[in-house]
């Protein structure tokens, strides 16, 4: 089985999420990519990747669980997703700021300008465009009771899902290890029994 992970804004592919799915999931492959700052370069470049490694599941967290429900087609499971990213002014705002996790090309900080803002502002205006009846049942969303980052998940989630696909849990935004192994392991493992029967 191979499962792609998502990360969230201002982290990287090395992020303890990923590696944390690795330790719970033995003999799933989990690949972790560095997610490009600009949408406009993190949209297609995550389509592509979801056709070069054709997952059997992507999970995204925050930021990368709005781009992981974008890839339709594909089963998702997205985790307290930052759908609206332009808004949330205490998150994504003009200015440079330094990465939790070191990225590939050794980058250390990131520069966030209100041109990137303005390109989040009209990828989410779309983000939900290739939502159908075929792929409604394909996407899960798990959602923090005390998330106080990105606000209204389960409710924008609940206009363009159905609400049997969206389950709260007890925590806040940031995933840890506790919740990687008490409550997405255990969802991920029944969203793949659910796929061989």
């Amino acid at each position: 089985m191979k499962l792609l992970y998502f990360h969230g804004f201002g982290s990287s592919g090395a992020t303890g999420t990923a590696q944390s799915l690795r330790r719970e999931l033995p003999g799933v492959e989990v690949v972790s990519p560095d997610i490009p700052l600009d949408p406009a370069e993190a949209l297609p470049y995550l389509k592509e990747l979801c056709l070069q490694e054709e997952p059997d599941l992507i999970v995204g967290t925050s930021m990368g669980g709005m781009y992981a429900q974008q890839m339709t087609g594909y089963k998702r499971l997205i985790i307290n997703p930052a759908f609206w990213m332009s808004r949330i002014s205490k998150v994504l705002k003009p200015g440079t700021f330094t990465y939790s996790h070191k990225r590939r090309d050794k980058q250390m900080q990131g520069r966030v300008t209100k041109e990137i803002i303005a390109r989040f502002r009209e990828m989410e205006a779309h983000q939900f465009e290739s939502v159908t009846e075929e792929n409604l049942l394909s996407c899960w969303g798990l959602f923090a009771r005390h998330d106080t980052t990105v606000g209204k998940g389960w409710e924008t989630f609940t206009e363009h899902y159905p609400e049997e696909q969206a389950a709260w849990f007890e925590g806040e935004h940031t995933v840890g290890d506790t919740i990687i192994k008490k409550v997405v392991v255990p969802k991920i493992l029944e969203i793949v029994a659910a796929q061989k029967e």
